[in-house]
């Protein structure tokens, strides 16, 4: 078992990267930056400009906003400057209603917002918020994570400035991790450590029981639940339940349902994908509580490593790497030790890697669907000790290599491809 400092150390990580998002991240942090600058300023500012990363514009364009019937990042800034609350966090648009959204119109109307790409280098999740009333302007910055304030200045006067190497690691308290440390961590901690974690399972079924009852996005869930054609093809079967529930989730969320979701490493559908499959799986096979915490732990935590190296954003689908982790925790119930959770990894690797990110949009569900139906197959292939070779492609015999080779080409090999992906995107 590992110490009780580093479980405790584990376990705060674990707090800070699973929390509690209302609508697609992206957009959600523009908000927090738009209330903080807002906040900051103390009063309806006459106009408010945004400079974005490409990826978090690529993120926020298409995506519905909760309790506005609309997408994209207008109504988003517009709503963080009126009604959004940064102790709120990730849940900043909570208290939108729809007199909000009308003045939320009119000040996208007036011309009142300007959204613009960041010039020169920056990383690849920033966040630049500037809200001017009269000759004073307040900024805001969030770089790096989602909720990061960097930066804070009324006019000259300097609130907040932690944009330095030094002080923004300072802010990190990076935990290192292995698959091994995780694996020991979510099977040898005392149950009670770890029961927090079911109130992912609360909020992610919520979202997709409330997906189920409505009209949002391209209602997958619902269509693989019901339809006679799905069911003739995929049966009344686990493996459909745990697409329809997860899908379901997404659905509502990318619709702009005004629910919250558990995220994961900064990320809604991240969070969906490390705990649904799981649910349904436990629930379905008849596992118990404590085996669902542990799985659910697995799941989460693993995801929670493999963004380290991969980084917030990039041109990779996050969906890769949650069902990574949810796969883990479907091998942990089908009764795998660490071996078979080792050998899933590898077999997730050599299957979806490449699966690219194209924004944030109610067509997730569709690829999150499909990370699903991976998931399971390389459970089952692992739990039959079958797995990918290091003779064939990008996986290693070392397993936290074979994640390593993942995530240099999320981050580094696919960076042409996010410049592409954005081009097309915007010359339509």
């Amino acid at each position: 078992m590992l110490s009780a400092e580093c479980r405790k150390e584990i376990i705060d990580l674990i707090n800070r990267e699973v929390v509690p998002a209302m609508g697609c991240t992206e957009p959600v942090a523009v908000s927090l930056c738009t209330a903080k600058a807002v906040e900051t300023l103390g009063r309806e500012p006459e106009v408010i400009n945004l400079l974005l990363s490409p990826n978090v514009l690529k993120n926020a364009m298409g995506v519905g906003i909760p309790g506005t019937d609309m997408i994209g990042l207008p109504i988003a800034i517009a709503l963080g400057a009126l009604v959004g609350k940064t102790e709120y966090q990730l849940e900043v648009l909570k208290d939108v209603t729809p007199e909000a959204v009308e003045r939320g119109r009119k000040m996208i109307d007036d011309g009142r917002i300007r959204v613009g790409v960041k010039e020169g280098d920056c990383e690849t999740l920033y966040i630049e918020a500037q809200a001017t009333y009269g000759d004073v302007t307040a900024t805001a910055v969030i770089a790096g994570a989602h909720t990061n304030f960097v930066y804070v200045a009324l006019g000259e006067e300097v609130v907040l400035d932690n944009r330095t190497p030094a002080s923004a690691a300072a802010e990190q308290k990076t935990v290192e991790l292995t698959l091994r440390k995780v694996w020991d961590f979510a099977t040898t901690t005392p149950i009670e450590e770890l029961r927090f974690i079911l109130e992912a399972r609360r909020l992610n079924k919520a979202a997709a029981d409330e997906s189920m009852r409505g009209e949002w996005g391209h209602c997958l869930g619902r269509t693989v639940k019901e339809s006679r054609g799905s069911r003739k093809i995929m049966g009344d079967t686990i493996l459909s339940h745990m697409i329809s529930y997860t899908s379901a989730a997404c659905d509502a969320r990318m619709g702009g349902a005004k629910i919250p979701v558990m995220s994961n490493s900064g990320s809604g559908n991240q969070g969906i994908v490390s705990t649904l499959p799981v649910v349904v799986f436990a629930e379905d096979t008849d596992a118990t509580e404590d085996q669902l915490i542990r799985a659910l732990t697995l799941s989460h935590l693993t995801v929670i490593y493999i963004k380290q190296s991969l980084g917030r954003l990039s041109a990779l689908c996050g969906c890769v790497v949650a069902s990574t982790g949810s796969s883990c925790g479907i091998t942990y119930l089908m009764g795998g030790d660490y071996r078979e959770v080792a050998m899933t990894v590898k077999n997730m690797v050599a299957t979806l890697t490449g699966m690219i990110c194209d924004g944030a949009k109610p067509s997730c569900a569709l690829k999150l669907s499909s990370s699903v139906s991976t998931a399971v197959m390389a459970a089952t292939m692992a739990m039959e000790q079958r797995c990918v070779t290091a003779y064939e492609g990008i996986v290693d015999d070392d397993v936290d290599k074979s994640i390593l080779n993942l995530t240099t080409i999320g981050s580094r090999g696919m960076l042409e491809t996010d410049r592409m992906i954005l081009h097309i995107m915007t010359h339509k």
